[in-house]
């Protein structure tokens, strides 16, 4: 989860930057990279929890 956040972190970092000071658009599209790349690990470490709980019978 603090990988998670960290990332995401340093999105905001990385697109406040690229967008304020001119001429680093470039770190504004490596902050989209890292948020999609983010959000991909985050669907994969916990959304794959859905079924392994099972009711025994």
């Amino acid at each position: 989860m603090s990988l998670f956040l960290f990332l995401l972190l340093v999105v905001v970092v990385l697109g406040i930057i690229g967008f304020a000071v001119h001429g680093l658009f470039y770190l504004l599209i490596i902050g989209a990279v890292v948020l999609l790349a983010d959000l991909v690990l985050g669907i994969v470490r916990f959304g794959g929890r859905g079924n392994t709980h099972r009711v025994r019978r």
